[in-house]
């Protein structure tokens, strides 16, 4: 089921993105939602290139289940970089 968001723009942003759902041939919440999703995408999600390349990698993926297995023990410290 869809859900509503209230959405507070400035004039200018409004002015923004009016123009590009215009230029897309898009209603502005569509625009919206579609570049919210794209952007999700690309910050939590590994493109499939990088994710063989992870996956290639054994030594990676050893520390990395390591790493897993210490975070479920709650085994490690946290370190602040």
């Amino acid at each position: 089921m869809s859900k509503t968001v209230t959405l507070r723009l400035s004039e200018e942003e409004y002015t923004l993105y009016a123009k590009a759902a215009k230029a897309v041939k898009r209603p502005i919440s569509n625009l919206i939602n579609l570049l919210a999703q794209q952007k999700l995408e690309e910050d939590l999600f590994v493109g499939q290139i990088e994710m063989d390349e992870i996956l290639g990698n054994s030594s990676l993926v050893k520390a990395l289940k390591q790493g897993s297995r210490d975070a479920k023990q709650k085994q490690g410290s946290f370190v602040d970089v």
